[in-house]
């Protein structure tokens, strides 16, 4: 049975070196730039998705990168209904605050759609898919 102490080491690793694909994925400078466009993409997709479709995918990423991905969560509030790619993209936007100067929205989303169809199963990422106006799909290669 693996303890507490050596899961949370596990996990740990595991979020490292997602991070590391992320960066190499989507040309980042940093990981520190990486993990910034995944939180702001993730939260992003986690407010357009239903209730279940979001903990669907939560099921499926890192314990750590899945406390990253709840952080903030008003389940009763969402889905939110972004119809358009650059109602998305401004969700983004604004869930990069500061770091637009260094993070191009649509880069960042197409990079980080990339890496869940690498990681996410492709039943999830095809349930999450049905959940997405196709305006907002054209950013999923």
């Amino acid at each position: 049975m693996q303890t507490s102490v050596s899961s949370f080491n596990q996990t740990f690793e595991k979020s490292h070196a997602w991070l590391k694909e992320l960066k190499s994925i989507g040309n980042f400078n940093s990981e520190e730039e990486a993990y910034t466009a995944l939180r702001a993409v993730m939260h992003s997709l986690r407010d357009r998705l239903q209730v279940d479709g979001a903990a669907h995918l939560a099921a499926q990423i890192p314990m750590l990168i899945r406390g990253m991905y709840y952080e903030g969560w008003k389940p009763a509030a969402t889905p939110h209904k972004q119809h358009t790619k650059e109602e998305f993209l401004g969700s983004v936007r604004s869930q990069l605050h500061n770091a637009t100067e260094r993070i191009e929205p649509e880069a960042a989303t197409q990079a980080v759609f990339q890496f869940l169809n690498q990681k996410i199963s492709e039943g999830e990422i095809d349930d999450i898919k049905s959940e997405l106006p196709s305006a907002i799909l054209t950013l999923w290669q």
